[in-house]
Protein backbone atom coordinates (compact mmCIF):
# COMPACT_ATOMS: atom_id res chain seq x y z
CA UNK A 1 0.00 0.00 0.00
CA UNK A 2 2.89 2.31 0.78
CA UNK A 3 4.52 1.43 -2.21
CA UNK A 4 1.44 2.32 -4.42
CA UNK A 5 1.11 5.73 -2.60
CA UNK A 6 4.71 6.64 -3.65
CA UNK A 7 4.59 5.70 -7.19
CA UNK A 8 1.32 7.95 -7.69
CA UNK A 9 3.33 10.87 -5.88
CA UNK A 10 5.75 10.11 -8.22
CA UNK A 11 4.07 10.14 -11.02
CA UNK A 12 2.12 13.41 -9.94
CA UNK A 13 5.87 14.97 -9.77
CA UNK A 14 6.54 13.51 -13.03
CA UNK A 15 3.47 15.11 -14.45
CA UNK A 16 3.86 18.54 -12.73
CA UNK A 17 7.80 18.85 -14.03
CA UNK A 18 6.37 17.75 -17.60
CA UNK A 19 3.74 20.37 -17.32
CA UNK A 20 6.16 23.03 -16.03
CA UNK A 21 8.25 22.37 -19.44
CA UNK A 22 5.43 22.25 -22.05
CA UNK A 23 4.25 25.81 -20.37
CA UNK A 24 8.13 26.93 -20.83
CA UNK A 25 8.53 25.88 -24.14
CA UNK A 26 5.03 27.30 -25.06
CA UNK A 27 5.62 30.68 -23.36
CA UNK A 28 9.16 30.63 -25.20
CA UNK A 29 7.36 29.73 -28.70
CA UNK A 30 5.09 32.51 -27.97
CA UNK A 31 7.46 35.06 -27.29
CA UNK A 32 9.70 34.05 -30.62
CA UNK A 33 6.46 34.26 -32.51
CA UNK A 34 6.04 38.18 -31.72
CA UNK A 35 9.67 38.82 -32.09
CA UNK A 36 8.84 37.02 -35.69
CA UNK A 37 5.82 39.04 -36.52
CA UNK A 38 7.54 42.42 -35.62
CA UNK A 39 10.35 41.39 -37.84
CA UNK A 40 8.07 40.84 -40.55
CA UNK A 41 5.84 43.72 -40.32
CA UNK A 42 9.44 45.72 -40.21
CA UNK A 43 10.29 44.01 -42.98
CA UNK A 44 6.99 45.21 -45.27
CA UNK A 45 7.12 48.90 -43.93
CA UNK A 46 10.80 48.54 -45.28
CA UNK A 47 9.29 47.46 -48.67
CA UNK A 48 6.70 49.83 -48.65
CA UNK A 49 8.83 52.76 -48.18
CA UNK A 50 11.17 51.68 -50.59
CA UNK A 51 14.44 50.41 -48.36
CA UNK A 52 14.14 46.87 -50.02
CA UNK A 53 14.24 45.99 -53.39
CA UNK A 54 12.30 42.70 -54.76
CA UNK A 55 15.64 40.99 -55.39
CA UNK A 56 16.04 41.10 -51.52
CA UNK A 57 13.29 38.71 -50.11
CA UNK A 58 15.19 35.83 -48.89
CA UNK A 59 14.93 37.26 -45.39
CA UNK A 60 11.47 37.69 -45.19
CA UNK A 61 11.09 33.89 -46.27
CA UNK A 62 13.53 32.79 -43.52
CA UNK A 63 11.28 34.94 -41.18
CA UNK A 64 7.76 33.56 -42.67
CA UNK A 65 9.38 30.28 -42.72
CA UNK A 66 10.24 30.44 -38.81
CA UNK A 67 6.80 31.39 -37.76
CA UNK A 68 5.44 28.82 -39.90
CA UNK A 69 7.70 26.23 -37.61
CA UNK A 70 6.87 27.73 -34.77
CA UNK A 71 3.09 27.13 -35.41
CA UNK A 72 3.42 23.93 -36.61
CA UNK A 73 2.65 22.27 -32.71
CA UNK A 74 -0.33 25.05 -31.77
CA UNK A 75 -2.70 22.59 -34.19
Amino acid sequence: MKDENTNKENEELLLKHELALIEGILESKSKYRKIIQAGIARWVKDFQDGRIEIKSVEDLKKLIEIDLELQKDEF
